[in-house]
């Protein structure tokens, strides 16, 4: 364990080339199979693995379980623009700065501020760049979409964008963006990207990357669900560009987290107040959302308002608080205030040693050797990730964003 200076708490110590893997190129899906549930599923209890198809999820899952989705929608975040000497500057949005709602800044008609990952950030100086339209596009052309640098802090700055049609951001990013697939798919977004880097439940725009463990759901597969008599249930957690970013240091307590706001509806704390039923999360972006949720609990009871949830809170002390006591807090915290939703945002991160209050089933896809969602997976799993990994590598399994999938149950889940 490794001592925090900042909050003399404890947080642990782990070495992220111990959670490696080999990844051969050639088994990266670059994309999508033909039909969304015909993807491959591995099944992984306590040691144990079963081979299935996704379409035959719903026998897998318990009938009075909760089923969890991050509902979250992709915005086609990426933008080429082109300096007056010609040079070429990508812009990849990352989440509002003026205004700083999501909402309000899609709404906005002529001009937003926007924090940005910028390409080839050496070569713009201090001119103003238009779009890249080298078809001329009517469409295009008419937005008048022009980007100005505030600031820069290495690759990120804050860019303003001005535009001259009176059309909301939202559709100036659809007009003028490309989704921001992965890079490590090593291509330029596609039409096929469009429809299938998006889940069919997508509906608040925010993120910069799919929630991709629900890219295999089908309208077939969720009406299955629904007729086992499991509800389902959303929450909305905009996933950030951090989710692409590798664990550069070799001790992970040096990794820093990016905040990500998310939502969840004071009906859903209900429900899960309402009886000790199985959750099931769909995705890792879910189960950081309501693992969140006891340490917001935390926060009101201990301050009287909830916080954004610190990246090792979870490690830093010891909680005597039950996940029911948090809930019932947060529960309590939104009729003394009149909300009908709890609006934070959080920077977890879930390692080994991590005690897992809300999730007992995790439907994933297979990730990157040396990330934070490896880790996710070894903690869910009690370490066993290896086991499950060797298995997808062995059998043919296709992995990351638009690969495989698979049905894990915490280690100490019956």
């Amino acid at each position: 364990m490794l001592r925090d200076k900042k909050t003399d708490g404890m947080i642990p110590e782990i070495r992220i080339e111990d959670y490696n893997y080999p990844l051969p190129d050639e088994r990266i899906a670059k994309y999508p199979l033909p039909e969304r549930d015909a993807s491959q599923l591995l099944v992984y209890q306590n040691g144990r693995i079963q081979d299935r198809i996704f379409r035959q999820i719903p026998e897998e899952l318990p009938s009075e379980a909760i089923m969890v989705f991050n509902d979250t929608k992709v915005v086609p975040a990426r933008l080429h623009f082109q300096r007056p000497t010609g040079a070429h500057i990508e812009i990849f949005c990352l989440q509002p700065e003026t205004p700083n709602e999501y909402n309000l800044s899609f709404a906005q008609t002529n001009k937003c501020v926007w924090k940005c990952v910028i390409g080839n950030a050496k070569r713009w100086k201090d001119d103003v760049l238009t779009l890249y339209n080298p078809d001329n596009l009517p469409l295009v052309t008419a937005m008048g979409l022009e980007a100005r640098l505030l600031s820069r802090d290495g690759q990120t700055g804050s860019v303003a964008f001005s535009w001259k049609d009176g059309s909301p951001f939202s559709r100036v990013l659809e007009i003028c963006g490309s989704i921001p697939i992965p890079p490590y798919l090593n291509r330029d977004s596609e039409a096929i990207d469009t429809e299938r880097y998006q889940t069919l439940y997508a509906k608040f725009r925010g993120s910069v990357a799919a929630p991709t463990a629900g890219l295999h759901f089908t309208e077939r597969v969720l009406e299955e669900i629904r007729g086992k008599g499991i509800d389902m249930e959303t929450v909305c957690l905009h996933v950030g560009a951090g989710t692409f970013l590798p664990v550069k240091s070799s001790r992970v307590a040096e990794h820093p987290m990016h905040r990500e706001p998310f939502v969840v509806r004071k009906s859903f704390l209900q429900t899960l107040l309402s009886g000790q039923r199985p959750v099931v999360a769909v995705g890792t972006t879910s189960v950081r959302t309501l693992e969140s949720l006891y340490y917001a609990g935390i926060s009101i009871l201990e301050k009287g308002e909830p916080e954004d949830v610190d990246q090792w809170a979870p490690y830093e002390r010891e909680y005597t608080v039950t996940t029911r006591e948090a809930l019932e807090a947060i529960v309590a915290y939104l009729d003394r205030t009149g909300q009908d939703e709890l609006k934070i945002g959080t920077r977890i991160i879930i390692v080994p040693g991590f005690r897992f209050r809300i999730v007992d089933m995790l439907v994933t896809n297979f990730h990157q050797p040396e990330s934070t969602l490896i880790l996710l997976v070894s903690a869910f799993v009690g370490g066993d990730w290896k086991t499950i990994y060797r298995h997808a590598i062995t059998h043919g399994y296709r992995f990351l964003s638009y690969g495989d999938s698979s049905l894990l149950f915490r280690a100490d889940s019956k």
